[in-house]
């Protein structure tokens, strides 16, 4: 008989293990199995809690999602005007905990299931809205053309994610936060 409460417990360390294990692999290419064998216990219940690997995939994105929503709501409360809002995203997005490489790893598998899976592709463009959007609310005071630096700070994010994922040395999330910021006050012409 299972123990009443175990389900968050065990969903909560079977996400985590599915990050880790695409972090470790750098691919999708890991099983059901390793995922719950890392979380300490069998496949048979990894499948009783998601079903299948595809749906311990977007539980796993919807966790690094989550993260990532929090961290940007809390650093926009603390910002005061609209530079520091658009510093405050990028921040956020190369924060300690979303910069790690388990995590990085996931990201780009992500972007790469979103081309096949419908339900990962519409997490993607929830996203995509809402890093935009608030992009722009920040950028609109600031600059004559906000949808596209807007997109051009996007980017700038994307291929930042993507450098870490295809790098042997890791960059530090300070590093990357950095780089961004500095192409992103050069943009918007703000001194740096």
């Amino acid at each position: 008989m299972p123990k009443i409460g175990m389900e968050p417990i065990r969903r909560s360390a079977l996400v985590k293990a599915t990050i880790a294990e695409i972090g470790e692999a750098g691919s999708l290419d890991v099983t059901v199995s390793q995922i719950a064998r890392r979380a300490g216990m069998s496949s048979a219940l990894a499948h009783h809690y998601f079903g299948s690997k595809d749906q311990m995939l977007v539980a796993a994105m919807r966790h690094i999602l989550t993260i990532f929503g929090a961290e940007v709501r809390g650093a926009l409360v603390m910002a005061q005007t609209p530079q520091a809002r658009v510093e405050a995203i990028l921040r956020a997005s190369f924060s300690a905990q979303n910069f790690r490489p388990e995590t990085v790893a996931a990201w780009l598998n992500f972007y790469v299931q979103a081309q096949q899976a419908d339900q990962v592709r519409r997490l993607l463009t929830v996203y995509r809205r809402r890093l935009h959007s608030n992009l722009l609310y920040g950028l609109r005071p600031l600059v004559d053309t906000p949808e596209e630096t807007a997109e051009v700070i996007g980017a700038l994010i994307d291929g930042v994610y993507i450098r870490q994922a295809l790098r042997h040395g890791a960059m530090s999330h300070e590093a990357a936060i950095e780089l961004v910021l500095t192409q992103v006050r050069r943009l918007i012409g703000a001194p740096g």
